[in-house]
């Protein structure tokens, strides 16, 4: 009797293969990360965080359960596959994984670092609820870091589509930017973005410190763009140097994304916030990250340096300020926070960082004034605050305490309120649809009023997560691809 394959018209089978062994995840703590020591850390601006080795990485990967169906997905907002990248770090298959990773999202090595990861994917891991979830941030930094420690040739790249003839260009390279352009170059379309600054990265490089996030990495990130055909034109100030209709007009451009995101500092409107020695927390930051004053005078970026320093705010960037301003010299950093530890949006890690690296912490209080001598910061009017009701925030809102007030003694005072939108986007495009917090109005596909014109990121939502902004870039490119090949 003839074999089967042959009667069918068939290749007879093969040998069979052999099947993987069945995944069985270890149970136990979460695996720790080595870090810097905080007496050591907070004399430079090395990095905090030391990452996993190849050994740590797969025994916390081991601790996945390899859920049938993984809500740690859900709980991203650009929807990595996180099972299945976990999965290939079990297997030892790490540029497996690194593929898996990249195939959505183009900076795993600054996500990992900075992303709230355990308000997002950890929130929803299933170990949660027992236990300690698994530490999917870093292992999204270990894989970015272990594809960027591999020979520039041999990194991953993402498949690209047959050129489309068409051309987007994106305002903005913060992480909005970059995710929107990458996924654009991805479909076949010729990107280019448009940033104001001289170096590219948005709040990734003028906003995070070093000691946190090593420009060295962003850039590598940002290469690998390059790579995939993405443009990148600085010094170029959308609004001035062209406006959206310019870009869509005599500059040739199909479609525009906006993602400039919302960097204009909010102050307190306090007396006294004019005098010398007090800066806004972009300043402060973009001063240290981006121009390098902490290198003066080998960068030409001068900057007061404060003994005593008080920093106004409770969230990542107040953390940062103050981390920053113990490594520039300063004797005594204050952190000075209106509402309570439990109440402070910033993440637990940071303010643990903060705590061992000897900023202290002022809890239930509020400026009243800046105080000063001679045109110069001398202290702060301070008072006491109490807890009451919730308010739109869900959480409690503050209330002064009547004849509480005290002086702290500083030289520097650094606002680390929030930011909002700049209102040099209305140059850009007068007709472009604002609400009245002028941020732009879109729909979920990202799409504005403007035919062609899509914005996403901080400019429409406020100030939000590093990963996502990315996921609204993300979304708008494919919203923006179904337009430019309508």
């Amino acid at each position: 009797m003839p074999p089967l394959g042959d009667s069918a018209g068939l290749p007879a089978p093969g040998p069979r293969q052999p099947e993987k062994p069945r995944h069985r995840p270890v149970k136990g703590p979460r695996t720790p990360m080595r870090e810097n020591d905080p007496l050591e850390r907070v004399a430079g601006f090395t990095e905090v965080g030391l990452g996993y080795s190849a050994k740590e990485a797969h025994a916390e990967a081991m601790r996945c359960l390899q859920c049938a169906k993984p809500l740690c997905i859900d709980g991203c907002p650009v929807h990595i596959d996180i099972k299945s990248f976990i999965g290939k770090i079990i297997e030892g298959e790490e540029c497996a994984g690194v593929e898996v990773l990249k195939s959505r999202n183009a900076l795993p090595s600054a996500c990992g670092r900075v992303c709230p990861q355990e308000e997002q994917c950890e929130a929803a891991c299933v170990l949660k609820r027992t236990g300690e979830p698994i530490a999917i941030g870093r292992l999204e930094r270990y894989l970015g870091d272990f594809d960027l420690a591999r020979e520039p040739g041999d990194r991953c790249r993402p498949p690209l589509q047959v050129p489309s003839g068409k051309r987007a260009a994106v305002v903005g390279s913060g992480p909005a930017g970059l995710a929107c352009a990458g996924e654009l170059a991805m479909r076949g379309h010729d990107v280019t973005v448009f940033e104001s600054l001289h170096v590219a990265g948005g709040v990734l490089v003028y906003g995070i410190p070093e000691f946190r996030l090593p420009k060295a990495l962003v850039q590598a990130e940002i290469d690998m763009l390059s790579e995939i055909g993405v443009r990148i034109v600085t010094d170029a100030v959308i609004g001035a140097t062209y406006t959206v209709e310019d870009l869509l007009g005599s500059e040739g451009f199909d479609a525009v994304f906006i993602g400039s995101g919302a960097g204009l500092p909010i102050f307190s409107g306090i007396p006294g916030e004019n005098l010398n020695g007090v800066y806004s927390s972009n300043e402060f930051l973009t001063r240290v990250n981006l121009m390098r004053a902490y290198d003066f005078p080998r960068a030409d970026t001068p900057m007061w340096r404060g003994r005593a320093v008080a920093v106004v705010g409770g969230g990542n960037v107040a953390m940062d300020a103050a981390r920053t301003a113990l490594r520039l010299g300063a004797e005594k950093v204050t952190l000075v926070y209106r509402r309570t530890e439990e109440e402070m949006p910033a993440r637990h890690e940071e303010v643990h960082h903060a705590r061992q690296e000897g900023v202290e912490f002022l809890m239930l209080c509020s400026p009243q004034e800046v105080l000063g001598r001679d045109g110069f910061v001398t202290g702060m009017r301070v008072t006491r605050m109490q807890l009451g009701e919730p308010d739109e925030s869900g959480r409690r809102a503050p209330s002064c305490i009547v004849g509480s007030e005290f002086e702290l003694e500083c030289d520097t005072v650094i606002m680390a309120l929030g930011t909002r939108a700049n209102p040099l986007l209305v140059k850009a495009a007068p007709d472009l649809g604002l609400n009245k917090r002028g941020y732009v109005v879109t729909d979920e596909s990202g799409a504005t009023n403007l035919p062609g014109v899509y914005a996403g990121g901080d400019i429409v939502t406020g100030s939000a997560t590093v990963i996502r902004a990315m996921g609204a870039g993300k979304d708008a490119a494919r919203a923006m691809d179904e337009w430019l090949r309508r």
